[in-house]
């Protein structure tokens, strides 16, 4: 079932029992992920309750996010209020 976090909810998922990132407006769990990310688990634990999408962009195309973000995806970021 998909949740809805806000920022702070995310930020608190930066630990190596749970980690979380956003992108775009997508929260994802990449705790069982670290072994299998091509690029190396360092990147993914620095970015880790974090909004990751200008660096993922930066490195990956819409195919990647494609292949591993239904099984990735735990929930959708909440909306800020706007005022």
């Amino acid at each position: 079932m998909s949740q809805t976090f806000t920022k702070s909810q995310v930020a608190e998922h930066k630990d190596d029992k749970s980690m979380y990132i956003i992108i775009d407006d997508g929260v994802y769990d990449i705790t069982n992920f670290l072994d299998d990310h091509p690029g190396g688990a360092k990147i993914l634990k620095r970015m880790a309750g974090k909004d990751a999408t200008k660096s993922f962009w930066k490195y990956h195309g819409k195919s990647v996010l494609e292949k591993y973000g239904t099984k990735l995806k735990v929930g959708t970021l909440a909306e800020a209020a706007k005022l």
